[in-house]
C-alpha cells in the first residue's frame, strides 16, 4: 500500500514539475527566431500581410520573425505543417479563409481538422475579394461580363490561388448562382495566378483585393465586382456582389495568426499582445489599410469563434450548392 502511495505521489510530483517547466518555458518565450508560415507562394495577400506585420511583431517580441512560404493544395500543405509542429510558439502560421474554412468545407480528405488542430491567436485584418479580368476580355462592367460568360460557356478560364481555396470556392458558387461555366486553373498561390492573368494566359481571376489592387491601379487588370460590406472608396464605381444579387458570394477574407493545438496560453497572449503593439504604429496600419483591408486585431477567443462561424458558412454553401472538388 505504501509503495503504491509513493508511486502515486511521485507521479503527481513529476506532473507538477513538468507543468512548472512548461510554464517557465512559456514565460521565457521567445528566446530564439520565430517562424511564421505562409501557406501560399510569395506575392499574394497572405504573403503581403505577413511581411508587413513580421518586422514590427519581431521588434515587439524581441526576436526575429522569419517568413517561410510553403505552397500547395490551396494552402493545405503549409497549414498542415503548422498544425503538426511542436506547440512551443516557434512555428506559427498565417490563418486564411482558404485554409481554415473554404478548403476544409469542400475537401473530404483534409490532413487536419480546422476546428480542433489549431490554436487561434489573432485576426490581423479583413480584406475584400474581387473578380477582375485581363484588359483583352470583352467586358468593362459586371453586366457585360455576365452577358459574355452566358454567351460563350466554356470559352474562358479563371485563375485561383489553389483548388479548394476561397477563390476557387467563391467562383464555383458564382458559377452555380449565375448558371455560367468558366474553366478553373488552380495555382500554388495568388502570386503566380496573378502573374498569368496579367500576362493574358488566363482571362479571369478571383483574388483578394490587396494583391490585385496594384495591377488594377496600373490598368493591367479590369475590376468587375467586389466582395465587401459596401462599395470601396478606392473602387467607387465597382458594385458589390450583394448589389448584383449575389449576396452569398459577398464575403470578405481574414488574415490572422494561429499555432498548433495546445499552444500555452502565455505564448498565445504574448503573440497577441505583440501584434496589437505592432498595429499601434500608424505606418504599419497604413500599409495594411492602403491595400483596402480593415484592421481587426481581436482576441484569441473572438478569432476562434470567427473561424468556426466561417467554416460553418462555407460548409452550408458547399452542401446546399452541391459543390465538389474537381
Amino acid at each position: 500500500m505504501k509503495a503504491r502511495q509513493s508511486l502515486a505521489f511521485a507521479a503527481i510530483a513529476s506532473l507538477a514539475l513538468l507543468a512548472g517547466h512548461g510554464s517557465a518555458l512559456a514565460q521565457a518565450y521567445p528566446n530564439k527566431t520565430i517562424k511564421l508560415q505562409v501557406p501560399f507562394a510569395p506575392g499574394g495577400t497572405t504573403d503581403i500581410v505577413a511581411r508587413v506585420i513580421s518586422e514590427p511583431l519581431g521588434k515587439a517580441l524581441g526576436q526575429t520573425v522569419l517568413i517561410e512560404n510553403k505552397a500547395g493544395g490551396g494552402g493545405v500543405v503549409g497549414a498542415n505543417e503548422t498544425a503538426k509542429s511542436a506547440p512551443d510558439g516557434y512555428s506559427l502560421g498565417m490563418a486564411t479563409v482558404s485554409t481554415t474554412a473554404a478548403n476544409p468545407a469542400i475537401n473530404p480528405k483534409m490532413p487536419y481538422n480546422a476546428l480542433t488542430d489549431f490554436t487561434s491567436i489573432i485576426n490581423i485584418a479583413a480584406t475584400p475579394n474581387i473578380i477582375a479580368v485581363h484588359p483583352s476580355f470583352p467586358a468593362r462592367n459586371y453586366k457585360e461580363f455576365l452577358a459574355e460568360l452566358k454567351k460563350s460557356p466554356g470559352k474562358y478560364s479563371y485563375a485561383s490561388s489553389g483548388t479548394g481555396g476561397i477563390g476557387h470556392l467563391q467562383t464555383e458558387l458564382f458559377k452555380n448562382l449565375t448558371g455560367t461555366f468558366i474553366t478553373h486553373i488552380p495555382y500554388r498561390g495568388a502570386g503566380p495566378a496573378l502573374n498569368d492573368t496579367v500576362a493574358g494566359q488566363v482571362q479571369i481571376i478571383f483574388d483578394n483585393l490587396p494583391s490585385a489592387l496594384p495591377f488594377i491601379q496600373q490598368k493591367r487588370l479590369i475590376p468587375i465586382v467586389v466582395a465587401a460590406p459596401q462599395r470601396l472608396a478606392v473602387l467607387a464605381d465597382i458594385p458589390t456582389f450583394k448589389e448584383v444579387g449575389l449576396e452569398p458570394v459577398n464575403r470578405m477574407a481574414y488574415y490572422g495568426i494561429l499555432g498548433p493545438k495546445n499552444l500555452p496560453k502565455e505564448v498565445v497572449d504574448k503573440v497577441n499582445a505583440g501584434v496589437r503593439k505592432a498595429l499601434e504604429d500608424p505606418a504599419v496600419r497604413k500599409r495594411i489599410e492602403d491595400t483596402g483591408s480593415l484592421i481587426v486585431a481581436n482576441t484569441p477567443e473572438q478569432f476562434a469563434a470567427q473561424m468556426k462561424a466561417e467554416f460553418e458558412v462555407y460548409k452550408k454553401v458547399v452542401d446546399s450548392a452541391g459543390l465538389k472538388l474537381e
